[in-house]
């Protein structure tokens, strides 16, 4: 191809603008609108009528013209004709729906009933979260000792041929005796752990059994285990043990009543609600043969718990079969002679009772006050000895009881009525205020009952005996409830202030901050900063001597959680004498970091308005460097961009208002403070960036000596702190942005700087880069940042020293030197996107400026001279475009190349170049010919190059375009 004698058209960028423009029409509004919405009339059935016959009106204008939808529908719409049909089929439907009346109230009543008779709802806590709670609050060092079932001949099921029903007895008996008996072995001095595995091996055991339908081994084992219960020997275990042995007696109460319901899912599964008359008979048979078994049990013990295991089976036999049984069950349990075994079997009908039965409450009231009336056996003369024997405490003995209490009571006060409480406390007075009952009726009931009582469990509480639980423990199930409901307005400072009497005199700084940090919450929700303030100087003066707060820091993370939830005003916060002195408690690093993140987004989320508070901005950056100063070569990226984003949220709500100064000295301070933190850093600069435009800004652009000099102290902010980023291409972006701000600003010798850093940093752009943890090639995104610094380059006028466009010069230099990828269009990319930028910089008027600023178009003034630098440079880069595509058509490989490239310059000059020019006219046509050469241009979008051509065609400037038009001729691949 030929050397190309570049020239730019003539642009008059406003008419160009004008002819863009939609033509403006006149609407007559009159009463149609094609928006006006249409309004449909029910259509109704007249009296008298012949069926069928209907009317319809419609509210739109009659000179209105026909809707073509209304006009498919004959006159009537669809929901009009149901409307009618309704009203012609009412009145036959009358009398079957006053039929149906009475199916449908019978109806709700049955599910009013089932309703009240449902599973307890998501309120309820459930047994599995108390489980592990037990499991590690109950241990020992002492060694435990288990029997373990070894199996025999005998345990097989009887031949077919035993028929005789006293046979099958007898049988039954001898299975049932053979435990007994002595196939059993007993292990002795386990630790709790082997104790554990024994279990749970005995647990697997179940499961096998049961499997290899061995179902009399399977009975033996739970009956086995059940009889462990009747062991005390290391009492401070048996809450633990409970636990793990009531998991197998699950367990096999699961199994029983799964293969019942089998047996009655046979052809079609057996629904949910179903009836007695829906078992088959076999079912029943099998269900009564597991009660006469249990029933054959000799011990109270594991009769009792096994036949709780399969208290739901009773549904198999008769309606009201668990209804009869949680009676009988409840009076056996009177039998058992130690207190402490009784409380855990009442314990266990209860958790049974409330998954079968919860209606039934009459039997867990009655469980409840047996086990008041056996509280009196705890003085008993064996009590006492036994715990003499195993040195323990009665205080210690006492928390024994509090899991079975506890859930005992959480049963009965399931939505109770609030007299139920009344009740209640009347019968704790009556035992003269016992602290562990008092204790778990006030964590049982709804705090909305025991916060109106607060003051009436004060005085049981003060008449409680201290020996047998600390009162500090019953403040703290008080502190609870008062925290979660309000008490009575006029008793909440005398109920604060009774707490604290005794919070504050307990020695054990654990026991303390236990108590302490309940009580804080109350304190937050219904007092003032002053109160919050005193709690929290106690709590200092508790913690602080022998370093106490190291052990304590959950509770006390707890403490600022809830001061966080009531107090988002931070300068109320922050001016608490105590609260930082109390942030200086959290020693340990990480904790300290995670209190102040915790700080750091309540601040973020509730600070609505920009704050210049010095008490809040110092207290403040003080947390904010607490979490910067946790950031090492170790820490994760992740972690790093959430502190960050907490550290900028902080510095966007920072505003001095029109104090700029003091808006830069904070940014100063802030880029020394935080200077391990890339994404803050940058910020820092975009805030610094955003101060100088609001300078701008406020003096309208005409800057005083005053303002001038501080918008360039803010470009030297910028200036000095982008070198420290370690990302490149956010370098690259400030440097062009902070260019960009120093124009508007007329810093153009600063604007000078920036441009000439950024061209300056192209070399070292990597080919690759990491984008979220994934290296990605970097071509993309630098060309994206080109072509906005060639946009940008439009408005920078020429240095005085250096000569016609040496920026662009300087651009396209580097550009010429850097090492793309290998096969890559991108560098004559670049030259093509740099075309349209010299054609704008030849116009006698730019297409945009900035106020203020003298770009080129007025320093030469269409000098010649300077317009032939302008083609000069167009042409050589012309010059290599054609190069790079001539390379590209001696590959076959890259012809799709070829055609994309050929095509890009194409728009260029037929968008910027001066098509009458012949010879830049016949280059066009051939780039045309060439993008289209082997099939690869889309079409669609060369039908539509084509329209545009043509449509310019016939304006008068553009006319030559004719000519060109018809030498290009679209092409397909063959």
């Amino acid at each position: 191809m030929a050397t190309v004698q570049w020239r730019s058209r003539g642009r008059n960028y406003e008419a160009e603008l004008q002819r863009c423009r939609p033509e403006a029409a006149l609407v007559e509004f009159g009463d149609y609108h094609p928006l006006k919405s249409i309004m449909v009339t029910d259509t109704k059935t007249r009296r008298g009528a012949r069926k069928g016959s209907t009317s319809s009106s419609s509210s739109s204008s009659s000179s209105a013209p026909p809707d073509p939808l209304s006009s498919m529908l004959d006159g009537t719409d669809p929901l009009s004709m149901f409307a009618a049909a309704s009203a012609t089929e009412t009145p036959a439907m009358s009398h079957s729906a006053s039929t149906g009346d009475l199916g449908r109230k019978k109806w709700e009543k049955e599910k009013e009933k089932e309703k009240e008779e449902e599973v307890v709802g998501p309120d309820f806590e459930p047994w599995s979260l108390k489980r592990g709670e037990i499991l590690a609050r109950f241990t020992t060092t002492e060694k435990l000792s288990i029997n373990l079932f070894m199996g025999s001949d005998r345990g097989k099921a009887p031949s077919p041929g035993s028929s005789a029903v006293s046979e099958k007895v007898r049988t039954r008996l001898e299975e049932l005796d053979d435990l007994e008996e002595g196939s059993q072995r007993e292990l002795l001095n386990l630790s709790q752990q082997d104790y554990a595995n024994r279990i749970e091996e005995l647990n697997q055991s179940l499961k096998e059994a049961w499997a290899s339908d061995q179902k009399v081994k399977a009975l033996k084992i739970v009956i086995q285990c059940s009889k462990l219960l009747s062991d005390t020997s290391v009492i401070q275990f048996y809450p633990s043990k409970f636990v793990l042995i009531t998991d197998i007696l699950d367990t096999f109460g699961r199994l029983v009543y799964d293969r019942i319901w089998t047996m009655c899912s046979d052809p079609r599964p057996l629904p949910d609600s179903f009836t007695v008359d829906d078992v088959n008979d076999t079912a029943k048979e099998t269900c009564l043969n597991w009660f006469f078994k249990i029933a054959s049990i000799r011990e109270l013990l594991p009769r009792l718990y096994v036949e709780a295991a399969i208290l739901k089976c009773n549904r198999f036999l008769n309606k009201c079969g668990i209804q009869e049984t949680l009676p009988r069950l409840t009076a056996m349990i009177r039998g058992i002679g130690d207190p402490l075994v009784a409380a855990y079997t009442r314990a266990y009908l209860c958790r049974v009772g409330m998954e079968v039965a919860p209606h039934l409450k009459d039997s867990l009231n009655r469980n409840f006050f047996d086990l008041l009336g056996a509280f009196r056996q705890i003085s008993s003369e064996s009590v006492q000895n036994q715990l003499v024997l195993q040195r323990v405490e009665v205080p210690e003995y006492l928390t024994l009881y509090s899991p079975a209490i506890s859930w005992i009571l959480q049963c009965i006060a399931y939505r109770a009525p609030e007299p139920l409480l009344t009740e209640m406390m009347e019968r704790c007075k009556k035992l003269g205020n016992n602290a562990l009952l008092l204790n778990s009726v006030m964590r049982a009931f709804r705090p909305e009952f025991v916060a109106a009582r607060a003051t009436d469990f004060i005085g049981m509480i003060k008449d409680c005996d201290e020996a047998g639980f600390p009162k500090h423990l019953l403040f703290g199930s008080l502190g609870r409830s008062v925290a979660c409901a309000d008490p009575p307005e006029s008793e909440r400072l005398t109920i604060l202030n009774e707490a604290w009497k005794v919070v504050t005199k307990v020695r054990s700084p654990q026991d303390y901050v236990n108590c302490a940090e309940i009580w804080v919450e109350f304190t937050c929700r219904h007092f003032s900063k002053r109160e919050v303030n005193t709690v929290l100087a106690d709590i200092i003066k508790h913690m602080t001597p022998d370093r106490a707060f190291e052990d304590a820091y959950p509770q006390l993370q707890s403490v600022i959680r809830k001061i966080l939830t009531y107090f988002h005003d931070f300068s109320v916060l922050f001016s608490m004498e105590r609260f930082l002195p109390f942030l200086d408690m959290f020693q340990k690093d990480s904790v300290r970091v995670e209190v102040c993140r915790s700080i750091m987004e309540v601040f973020i989320r509730h600070q609505v308005e920009p704050t210049r508070d010095p008490v809040i901005l110092n207290a403040m950056l003080h947390i904010c460097k607490t979490m910067h100063d946790s950031v090492n070569a170790l820490t994760l990226e992740d972690e790093k961009r959430s502190l960050a984003l907490l550290i900028i949220g902080f510095i966007r709500m920072v505003c001095f208002g029109r104090d700029f100064e003091q808006q830069l000295s904070f940014c100063v301070e802030a880029r020394a403070t935080f200077c391990n933190l890339e994404s803050v850093m940058v910020q820092l600069i975009h805030t610094v960036n955003q101060l100088a435009m609001e300078t701008s800004r406020v003096m309208r652009g005409n800057h005083s000596r005053k303002t001038a000099a501080f918008v360039r102290a803010c470009a030297a902010y910028s200036f000095i702190t982008i070198p420290s980023l370690s990302s490149i291409f956010s370098r690259l972006s400030l440097y062009l942005l902070s260019g960009q701000v120093a124009l508007a600003n007329q810093c153009l010798s600063q604007a000078d700087a920036f441009l000439k850093a950024a061209v300056s940093l192209l070399p070292e752009v990597p080919r690759s880069i990491s984008v979220e943890g994934k290296l990605r090639a970097s071509e993309s995104f630098l060309l994206d940042f080109i072509n906005n610094f060639l946009a940008t380059l439009l408005v920078v006028p020429d240095h005085p020293e250096h000569g016609v466009l040496y920026l662009v010069r300087g651009l396209l230099n580097m550009i010429q030197d850097y090492t793309w990828e290998d096969n890559s269009d991108a560098k004559v990319r670049v030259y093509v996107s740099a075309l349209p930028l010299l054609a704008a910089m030849s116009q006698e008027t730019y297409l945009y400026s900035i106020p203020k600023v003298d770009s080129n178009e007025t320093l030469y003034g269409g000098d010649p001279k300077f317009l032939l630098e302008i083609n000069k440079l167009s042409e050589t880069l012309i010059g290599q475009v054609l190069d790079h595509l001539k390379g590209l058509g001696r590959d076959e490989l890259s012809t799709r190349r070829q055609g994309a490239l050929a095509f890009s310059l194409f728009g260029v000059l037929l968008a910027h170049g001066d098509l009458r020019n012949n010879k830049l006219s016949q280059l066009a046509v051939n780039l045309w010919n060439l993008s289209h050469k082997h099939g690869y241009c889309e079409t669609r979008v060369s039908v539509r190059t084509l329209e545009f051509i043509k449509h310019q065609a016939q304006q008068a400037d553009m006319s030559h375009l004719s000519d060109t038009v018809q030498r290009l001729v679209l092409q397909s691949r063959t």
